[in-house]
């Protein structure tokens, strides 16, 4: 299977020329510095914007994700939640996947596009020199195995698992830091 059999895949929204700053709109526009395979899309972050080209918007939905399609990595990000009273789209840097199939979690579709068989895929069909791009038909064509709902939760859930750990142990170790550090403030005011 592949991965247009189970979702349309669209290009980002075609500004003309650079992305205005409307500091008054309700439209945001999701640009690659704006999202990170760890935390996603920061909202805050994102610019706010007018429509400059004349295609007509598709608004980004919760369940969307994001690929980037330039770089060294092509990863997925979901859209998620973006607040209220809001539009978004995605910059023309992004392909924007809506999937078609009730039988498909978006959750575990971008923890699958971010894995090394699929961005393996994605590298080697890259093209360019300098900065390496992928084609939609590219992307369109990445292999994908969907398992049953039940064993997509199981993954998602583990996944989600495994990032509050990773999380918890990151604090960890910045506490840890933190102590050190005190630690050597305190003996070096220290007189002997």
């Amino acid at each position: 299977m592949q991965l247009k059999d189970i979702a349309s895949v669209s290009a980002g929204y075609p500004f003309r020329g650079k992305i205005p700053e409307v500091q008054d709109s309700s439209i945001i526009v999701v640009q690659m510095k704006d999202v990170s395979i760890r935390i996603g899309i920061n909202w805050n972050e994102c610019l706010k914007t007018e429509l400059t080209g004349k295609k007509k918007p598709e608004w980004l939905t919760p369940t969307d994700i994001l690929v980037a399609a330039r770089g060294n990595h092509y990863y997925a990000v979901q859209v998620g939640e973006k607040g209220s009273n809001t539009q978004a789209v995605a910059a023309p840097h992004f392909f924007v996947l809506r999937i078609n199939r009730s039988d498909v979690l978006p959750e575990f579709l971008t923890w699958l596009l971010n894995q090394s068989p699929c961005q393996k895929y994605l590298e080697q069909n890259a093209e360019g020199s300098m900065s390496k791009s992928i084609r939609r038909n590219i992307l369109e064509e990445v292999p994908i195995a969907i398992p049953t709902l039940a064993k997509q939760k199981a993954i998602v859930e583990m996944v989600q698992a495994l990032d509050q750990e990773q999380k918890i142990i990151e604090k960890l170790l910045k506490n840890s830091e933190q102590m050190m550090t005190l630690i050597a403030n305190d003996l070096l005011n220290q007189t002997y």
